[in-house]
């Protein structure tokens, strides 16, 4: 594919971001203040098996030719077959020390949620762009994040101009097809499971598969697991997702509301059980109990795919990439909060798909604080500005109504 041209202020600089197609930089926000300088700091993951890195080396190259110093910790992207070599022939300055990412830069580019560590790290006025994961955050992150006016972006509710969540629904694809994957892989014998053929063989019935939920995991579940043969049945709250589930997928998916009694003879009767209910901006609603997990077959796989969202299965337990696994009740739990790790160079292309057009519009409009005031997907993203939760749920969650403030009113301030 020919590559594109883009325009900075002198001259043209070509380049594509990575991927299978060519993704066109957005227009720069017209504004009074003229482009800025973005110093961007890409520190290793540091969370157990997180593989994935923010931006891939032609990503970074992209930011570096259109005036920006990108600094990447020392060996950030080999979890992603990415080298160091790789990142400084693109123009990025590599790191050796994780402190220097923090100190260099103004804007940190993370994937998974900072550490505590990384926390401490941080200075003030600086911008973080990562997943927030709103089972496992805590009130002290929050606070520590006010205290040095960081403002901080989540992957969970950064938005686009058609008001989706872009990072979310990229990672949610990614993980919806994987979990079947996963889920086929565990069903057999070798792994503990039934030992048997997720999608059946002539003359013999193939697997059970329920869904909870059908969003974009579920929807992506439903897609791999038919194409591999599987009856499914996607179960959830909403009727006008269960039409569209039916409309794309045709009349071989079987659709069930998320009331306790349909929830209950699905999962029992199911050899796989992918847990995918999701709740904008908060914890997932907890679907499936313990007494159904009791009554599953023995050998029967649940892939809790919401885990990092606090999980919709009762049994669920956070487990790694290392340890992914545990068996209760006899039914095998595959709980691993970053499952698009397991492919992470392709999850890595995602990222930077994404997060490689917003810093460039992020520069092109003069900064954050100017770019906010014209790209309310932007907006949406932020939750905590200027010494302030900007989302009300998160407030609510911890108890820090005193610290909330709508963000709009926090813009016409400033």
């Amino acid at each position: 594919m020919a590559k594109r041209e883009y325009s900075i202020d002198q001259g043209l600089v070509s380049g594509v971001f990575p991927g299978s197609w060519a993704v066109p930089l957005e227009s720069p926000v017209k504004t009074n203040r003229g482009k800025k300088s973005l110093r961007i700091g890409i520190p290793k993951e540091k969370f157990i098996q997180e593989n994935r890195v923010a931006l891939t080396p032609e990503a970074a190259g992209v930011l570096v030719a259109n005036g920006h110093q990108v600094y990447i910790e020392h060996q950030a992207g080999v979890g992603a077959r990415y080298l160091d070599n790789d990142y400084s022939e693109q123009g990025v300055i590599i790191s050796y020390k994780t402190e220097d990412i923090f100190t260099n830069a103004d804007i940190i580019l993370k994937v998974s949620p900072l550490t505590s560590s990384e926390l401490s790290l941080m200075r003030e006025n600086q911008t973080l762009i990562s997943a927030v994961n709103m089972g496992n955050l805590s009130p002290d992150v929050i606070h520590q994040l006010i205290k040095k006016n960081i403002t901080a972006i989540g992957f969970e509710f950064y938005k686009d101009e058609d008001g989706s969540l872009p990072l979310v629904q990229m990672m949610s694809e990614i993980a919806g097809v994987s979990s079947i994957h996963i889920a086929s892989e565990l069903l057999t014998g070798a792994n503990g499971g039934q030992g048997i053929l997720l999608g059946g063989v002539t003359g013999i019935p193939p697997a059970e598969v329920a869904i909870i939920g059908a969003g974009t995991v579920g929807f992506n579940a439903a897609q791999t697991a038919m194409g591999m043969g599987a009856r499914v049945r996607i179960i959830d709250q909403e009727i006008y997702k269960l039409r569209r589930i039916e409309k794309e997928l045709g009349i071989n998916v079987y659709t069930s509301v998320a009331q306790g009694n349909y929830v209950r003879e699905a999962v029992i009767a199911s050899d796989v059980v992918i847990g995918a209910a999701y709740r904008e901006g908060q914890r997932a609603p907890l679907v499936v109990t313990e007494d159904m997990v009791k009554e599953m077959r023995e050998g029967s796989v649940i892939i809790d795919v919401a885990i990092d969202q606090g999980g919709c299965v009762e049994t669920s337990k956070m487990m790694t990439l290392d340890d992914p696994t545990f068996v209760e009740y006899g039914v095998i739990h595959y709980c691993v909060p970053n499952i698009a790790s397991r492919v992470a160079r392709t999850a890595s292309i995602a990222i930077s798909n994404i997060l490689g057009p917003l810093i460039i519009n992020m520069g092109d409009s003069g900064g954050l604080d100017n770019l906010i005031r014209h790209n309310p997907g932007v907006k949406e993203g932020i939750y905590v500005y200027r010494r302030h939760v900007t989302k009300k749920n998160i407030a609510m969650l911890f108890g820090m109504s005193m610290n909330y403030r709508d963000i709009e009113l926090l813009i016409v301030s400033m």
